[in-house]
This record gives C-alpha cells, structure tokens and sequence, in this order.
C-alpha cells in the first residue's frame, strides 16, 4: 500500500493542490469542507481514494498560511512521519505557502525526516531491544530543484543526531581521549589537520585553568582544536568554543545529585556537530572549533575551594567553588582561540543551573560584550527556529569577580549565578572581539520525546550556529 500525502491550508490553495483536487473530482475539498477540522495544523486525516498510483491520500492540515513557516513545517513533518505505517510521498509543493522559498521548505523536510528516523546510540544487547520494523519509504516530490537543498538537510540533521549520540554517551564510553580521537577521525576524514593538546603541553602554555579542573582526575585532559580554512582570502574567523566537561562531580563542592552529568560536555557536542555540517557542506567561511576536555572527580590531588590557578593569559584565579569548574577550562579556551587569530567568538556551555531557574528548559540564554553581534546572531537564531533570550552583564556583578584577598578573581562569588559565569567569562574576552556566550543548561536536554528526536540530548543551536556560518559567507 502506498499514499500520497497532500497539505491543505484553511484559507489558501497551492496551485498543485488545486490540480491534484480537479484530478479527484473536487473530492479533497468536499471532505475537507464538511469536517471542520481538517484544515487545522497538525490534523492527519487519510482518505481510502485511489489516485494515479497511490492507494489513499493523507491529507494534512497546515492551519493559516500566514501562520505557517518554515519552523511550523519542520515540527509537522517530524510529528507526520512518526504517525506513517507504510510508504508513502510527500507533494512537497502542496505545502509551499506564498511567501517561503521551496528550497527552504525541501531543506526543513530532510532535517525534520533524518532527525526523526535516525536510532539513537543505545548499549542494549540485541535480544533487549525493541524490534524495529523495516523502515519505510517515504519519497519527498516537487516540481521544482530541490536536491541539493534536501542533501544540506539531511547533513545537518547527520551532524545534530552525531551531537546528540555523543552527549548521550556514558562517561566511561566517552573520555577526554575519546572525544578527541572522534574530533580528529573526522577531521582527517575531511582533510583537515587537527591539533590534541595534552597534558605535557597544556602545562607548557600555562592552562591552569584546564589543569586545575583535571588535577584530581585519572583521565588526561585533552585541548581540541581543528581549523577549517574555507574562505582562505578573508582575515575573519569564527572561533566555536564548546564545554568538553565529560563527567562533573562538582569536585570537592559535590553535587547533591549525580546522575546525568556525563551531558555536561554538551557545549562540545553542539559545536563539533556545528563544525561538522559547516565542513560538510564546505561553507566559504573560516571557522576554529575548540574543545576543552576533562572530568571534574574527586581524589587526594584534585583542587580544593581555596586554592589559586593561573590562567592561560596569566590571571590568577582563587577557586572558591570547584563545582564552577565550566567557566575555568572556557576561559583558557577562549584565551587559546584569540590566541589562534579567531575575530569572532561564540562559546556554548551546560554552564549555570540558575539559566533554568530564570529561563527554564526551552529558552537558551544569551551574554555578550557586542549587542550588535547578539543581535545580528538572534536573528538568525529566530529564523532558525530556536529560542534564545539575551541577558545583561554589568559592572556590578564584574566587580564582584575582583573580590578575592588573595587572586585577581575568584571563580564563584556570590551573586546572580549565570550572570556571574558570564562576567567571568568576558574577563578573558577583549572588547575588540566579538563574543557571545550561550548557556544551554536548560536546553541541552529533553526529558521526553518530541516532534524532531526522542529524549535525551537535543543538539539545540546547531541549526543556528551552521545558518550564522552560512550568513558570515
């Protein structure tokens, strides 16, 4: 049995659905007229009528078309193929509102369709899992070129569903070594020559900061940094900057609860999954990924509240809160990527419980020291469909990093805690740089299924991050 699947909206007609409808005798119409729901978004309805070499037709409601975007689309495509039993084709054009480009539409289809139908990493043993029916298929038709913007969907939902394994990855299965072998498998798969810093070296450079994270741990803490030089005729690079803290304790100030903090490296797995679709699709655009990676456990030798480190640019910072440990190994990174020539910088870090507190699980929230690189960067965040909210960094809670009797900062003071890690963080940023920080605390993870994945892992920002590389070229 095969179907065809048809958009309807409540006040617009595409002209392929107009064709398809005069084809059937105006059966489409009638039926949509005389059930009033139908025409509503998300309503799935399937009609036993044979039309060329389809045995039904799904008809689709699309709601108001001046409500329909290409955000909309993505949610229902993803909600549409969860509800398919067998193969089927999407009338692509049936879905097209007046005023959105079909490239936009085809490109949102592949990614909702690959984002869905990708089995996430699971350790199960075979006879332990669900049995999986043989997968469907589904054909995606449209009058129109539309190959090229489906294969950049499908890229990206690849490199979201890449981050969204890795940050599901128990911290046993995916150590600072780990993570970095994976880092450099592709970058040497795409030609590219990446850089591992370990231990040795990161005492050479003084990343005290990194190093005091790491010093209670057996694993080796590792810096990734991998280069993709895509417009090589620009001075302009976009440094990616991602938390690779692949286990938290919270150290010596121990967290009341454990369990879930192997997702703490999800900054890293959002900007390798950015980086992975930017190479992929070979964007004109110059672009550094940088990933520091460690655990944060506790033993004999790991750092104690009280202690001082020095940075990679020689700040000396009191620790007085080791379970503060994202904003110790961001700010050597960050210092690294300036280092590296980056002109621009977004980092992307699990950093602060108090951003759900303030924005809760499907806002991520924004800092910047450039309101004019924020609000270029949120307006594509918009279009992209995600939804980030910018907060304030002020001279108040700046001064309060100076309040240490005995370092230039301290790591934790008391105060408003995201706005706090954020003033931190842009202690190591000049003002010459543009940088914006994104805490995804609350975004990184889903504690139930949804239209585009099941739980766990989310890769939020990764659509944005790829569409701001894509907006720089």
């Amino acid at each position: 049995m095969r179907s065809a699947i048809v958009g309807i909206f409540e006040d617009f007609k595409t002209g392929t659905y107009r064709q398809i409808d005069e084809q059937l005798n105006g059966i489409l119409d009638k039926f949509a007229n005389s059930h009033a729901k139908t025409k509503a978004y998300k309503t799935i309805t399937t009609l036993t009528t044979s039309w060329q070499n389809y045995d039904t037709i799904i008809i689709v409601g699309l709601g108001k078309e001046a409500d329909y975007d290409v955000n909309q689309h993505r949610k229902l495509i993803g909600y549409l193929i969860k509800k398919l039993n067998y193969d089927s084709t999407i009338l692509l054009d049936t879905f097209l509102p007046s005023n959105i480009n079909i490239t936009e539409i085809a490109f949102a289809t592949a990614e909702a369709y690959h984002l869905v139908v990708h089995r996430p990493y699971t350790l199960k043993t075979v006879d332990k899992v669900d049995k999986i029916d043989e997968e469907l298929i589904i054909e995606i038709k449209s009058k129109y070129h539309i190959h090229d913007a489906l294969s950049e969907g499908e890229s990206l939902a690849f490199a979201t569903s890449t981050a969204r394994d890795l940050q599901n990855m128990p911290a046993n299965q995916l150590t600072p070594t780990i993570l970095a072998n994976i880092v450099a498998e592709f970058a040497h798969m795409q030609g590219l020559k990446p850089e591992i810093l370990d231990k040795s070296q990161l005492k050479k450079l003084g990343m005290g900061g990194i190093l005091g994270v790491n010093q209670g741990s057996t694993e080796a803490p590792k810096l990734i940094t991998v280069k993709y030089m895509g417009a090589k005729a620009s001075d302009q690079i976009l440094a990616l900057v991602g938390k690779g803290l692949t286990y938290d304790t919270g150290g010596y100030s121990l967290k009341s609860a454990m369990y879930g903090m192997h997702g703490d490296m999800a900054g890293a797995a959002v900007v390798y999954g950015a980086f992975n679709a930017i190479v992929y699709a070979k964007l004109p655009v110059n672009v550094i990924l940088v990933i520091p990676a460690t655990d944060n456990v506790i033993s004999a030798t790991a750092i104690k509240p009280g202690d001082v480190v020095t940075m990679l640019n020689k700040t000396t910072v009191e620790v007085n809160n080791t379970d503060a440990e994202g904003r110790l190994i961001l700010a050597d990174a960050i210092t690294y990527a300036k280092n590296q020539g980056a002109t621009q910088i977004i980092n992307v870090a699990t950093l602060t419980s108090a951003i759900v507190r303030a924005l809760g699980e499907n806002t991520t929230g924004a800092f910047t020291n450039n309101d004019a690189f924020l609000a270029d960067f949120l307006k594509i965040a918009t279009k992209s469909g995600e939804s980030i909210w910018e907060l304030p960094i002020f001279e108040p809670e700046e001064k309060l990093l100076e309040s240490s009797e005995i370092a230039d900062l301290k790591n934790a003071p008391t105060g408003p805690g995201a706005i706090i890690a954020a003033a931190f963080l842009k202690k190591f940023v000049t003002e010459a740089t543009p940088w914006i920080h994104l805490d995804i605390a609350g975004t990184a993870q889903r504690q139930k299924a949804h239209e585009l994945g099941p739980a766990g892992g989310t890769g939020v920002l990764i659509r944005s991050l790829y569409n701001w590389a894509k907006h720089l070229a």
